[in-house]
């Protein structure tokens, strides 16, 4: 599904200079990254003359984060498919327990409470019966729950280990262009965005880290006296960040939308309802419209205050019952999940090629048009057989394109 805003007025010396293009990525756990992984790639092969680790800003929340970071740090689609889908990669070795270790230190931690909490409990019991009273239990006893169930420390350690080889960077101040994670304040429910006034001397790890801090599946990370959790509570994607930059075309993907049973062509009868699936299915789906449902203002506003700026945002089709039915936190389905994220863009760039033809050549921007029209081709078919390279011609590869870059900005001035 592909929401388009066309610029009202586009800036007379747009053909003088490169448009400035941002990318908003939103949060949906494993599988949400997952599949905005696959539309990213789809765009990356379907558009010629967009390089998307080329573009002026990035602002990424939650598992979004990451994906944001890693195109900041010039590491392209071909590359992350090849590290999360085919495992074929000599630069990063992806293991998905890495991301599921129990986080036995918090159980540890909580338990060790416990004898307190047992002792002031029983002592109210005894000596304050008429305000004491067994349905306090719960809440006396709630801090003993661990506030995640995974240790995300070990997620810190894998980016900072991706972001500080290859002349990648894990500092906001190194990159060439502007990247923004967003993550919320605890205690206070502030939205914080790292890379931005005050937050640029956070390391790019931590700030993922932050941002991807789910309640109930991380715990909080803490960080100057503050405890930041998942960017998502506040706002699903925040693109206004990038809006407020001046930008003159926005492209963003969100991967949780309702799902739409009566869409699907099924009768929906008791059995086959969403109730039917117990909690897990009536929470997701309470979630998922929630977060659709405040995107949707935020994009009618952004059409109304930004009103020349183009914006193109991707999602999954509401009726797609693989997507919502898919754990989403499991990693097992993540080659399945970009498949058809890959074909679904690929397909709404095909349905929407009249509209965006136009929109796109403003930018310097053409669909390949046989690439898009090829209904059977897989996300397979553009991952080649990288080229293997040591650290210092890694390094070496990435100074010459710099230098390619440059000589071709100068040619054109």
């Amino acid at each position: 599904m592909l929401s388009v805003h066309s610029a009202r007025h586009r800036p007379r010396n747009h053909s003088d200079r490169p448009s400035r293009i941002g990318l908003a990525v939103a949060g949906g756990g494993p599988i949400g990254g997952m599949y905005e992984l696959g539309a990213l790639r789809a765009l990356d092969e379907a558009l010629e003359g967009l390089d998307l680790t080329r573009l002026d800003s990035y602002v990424g929340v939650s598992s979004g984060a990451f994906l944001a970071a890693g195109l900041a740090n010039r590491m392209d689609t071909a590359q992350m498919c090849r590290i999360f889908i085919t495992g074929d990669s000599d630069d990063v070795q992806f293991r998905p327990e890495t991301f599921l270790r129990p986080a036995i230190f918090e159980y540890l931690r909580r338990a060790a409470g416990l004898p307190r909490l047992a002792a002031q409990w029983g002592q109210d019991m005894l000596f304050s019966r008429k305000e004491a009273r067994w349905s306090d239990l719960l809440m006396r006893f709630g801090g003993l729950v661990p506030t995640g169930l995974f240790d995300n420390s070990r997620v810190e350690e894998f980016l900072r280990d991706v972001f500080t080889r290859r002349g990648r960077s894990n500092d906001f101040r190194d990159l060439e262009a502007a990247l923004y994670v967003i993550s919320v304040d605890l205690d206070s429910g502030e939205v914080v965005r790292f890379g931005g006034e005050g937050w640029k001397d956070v390391p790019i790890s931590t700030a993922v880290q932050a941002s991807a801090a789910l309640p109930g599946l991380y715990p909080p990370v803490e960080l100057r006296g503050r405890h930041f959790v998942d960017g998502a509570l506040r706002r699903t994607m925040n693109a206004s960040v990038l809006l407020d930059r001046g930008i003159d075309l926005l492209i963003g993907v969100n991967p949780l939308v309702p799902f739409n049973q009566g869409d699907a062509g099924v009768a929906v009868s008791r059995e086959r309802s969403l109730a039917a699936g117990g909690l897990p299915a009536v929470l997701s789906q309470t979630f998922r419209t929630l977060l659709q449902s405040r995107m949707q203002v935020g994009l009618a506003r952004y059409a109304q205050q930004y009103p020349d700026i183009d914006q193109l945002i991707f999602e999954p089709n509401a009726e797609d019952g693989e997507l919502f039915f898919t754990n989403a936190f499991s990693f097992s389905a993540r080659r399945r999940i970009c498949e058809i994220a890959y074909r679904n863009t690929m397909a709404d760039l095909h349905r929407r090629a009249d509209t965006l033809g136009p929109q796109l050549a403003a930018h310097g921007i053409r669909l390949r048009t046989e690439l898009i029209a090829d209904s059977g081709r897989s996300i397979l078919d553009g991952l080649d057989t990288a080229t293997r390279h040591t650290e210092t011609t890694a390094r070496l590869e990435r100074a010459l394109d710099d230098v390619g870059r440059l000589v071709a900005t100068r040619r054109r001035r």
